[in-house]
C-alpha cells in the first residue's frame, strides 16, 4: 500500500470535545472546544487552546481560572449551541446548572460527568490563538460514571469530535488494556 501526501494537517483525529467554562462580566459562560489536552502528570496540568477573538479568554486572563467540562454524547445539543453563539451577543449561563468549587470563580457544569476545576498558571500566544495552561485543583463527578473510583469513559460517554469531515462521534468498544496487550508482541 502507497501512502499518499495529504498536507500540512493536524493529526489529532477524533477530538474529545470540552466545555470550558469562565467568570466573565459577572456571569458563566462557556464555550465548547476540541484542541485541550493534559500536558503534565504531577502537578496535573490541562493546556486548552482557543482563537484569540473568544469572550471567555476575557474571563480567564481576569480571573485566572476555567473549568473544563466533559460532556456526554446526550448533552450534544446544548454543546453544539455553545459552539454557535458568542458570548459576546448571547448570555450562556441559563444553559445548564452550574456550580462552584473551591475557586468561586470557575463555574461548572452539573449536568457534566467529569468537571475539573484550573488555575491558571500560563498563557501561551500564538498569531491567532492563545494557549491557557491551568493546574487541576479538583476534578468533579458522580457515582454513576466512576469505576472503582476513577471515571469510566464508556459511563461517560463522551463526544469525540472529527475535524475533517466536522462530525460528532460516540466511543467505540474496548479493545485492550493499554501497556499490558502488547507485552508478548514480538
Amino acid at each position: 500500500m502507497e501512502k499518499i501526501r495529504i498536507g500540512s494537517k493536524i493529526p489529532v483525529y477524533p477530538m474529545p470535545i470540552a466545555l470550558v467554562g469562565a467568570h466573565v462580566d459577572n456571569k458563566p459562560n462557556f464555550l465548547t472546544v476540541a484542541w485541550w489536552s493534559m500536558v503534565n502528570f504531577k502537578p496535573p496540568l490541562l493546556a486548552v487552546v482557543i482563537n484569540k477573538g473568544h469572550y471567555t479568554n476575557n474571563g480567564i486572563k481576569e480571573n485566572k481560572t476555567f473549568s473544563v467540562n466533559i460532556p456526554s454524547s446526550d448533552m450534544v445539543k446544548a454543546t453544539d449551541y455553545c459552539s454557535t453563539v458568542s458570548g459576546f451577543e448571547e448570555d450562556k449561563s441559563t444553559l445548564f446548572k452550574i456550580f462552584y468549587g473551591e475557586l468561586k470563580t470557575a463555574p461548572m457544569i452539573e449536568e457534566s460527568p467529569l468537571s475539573c476545576e484550573c488555575k491558571l498558571i500560563q498563557t501561551v500566544e500564538f498569531a491567532s490563538h492563545e494557549v491557557f495552561i491551568g493546574e487541576i485543583v479538583t476534578t468533579y463527578s458522580e457515582e454513576q460514571y466512576l469505576t472503582h473510583e476513577r471515571p469510566d469513559i464508556k459511563k461517560i460517554n463522551p463526544i469525540l469530535y472529527s475535524m475533517y469531515d466536522n462530525k460528532y462521534w460516540k466511543l467505540g468498544e474496548h479493545i485492550g488494556v493499554a501497556m499490558h496487550i502488547g507485552k508478548n508482541y514480538k
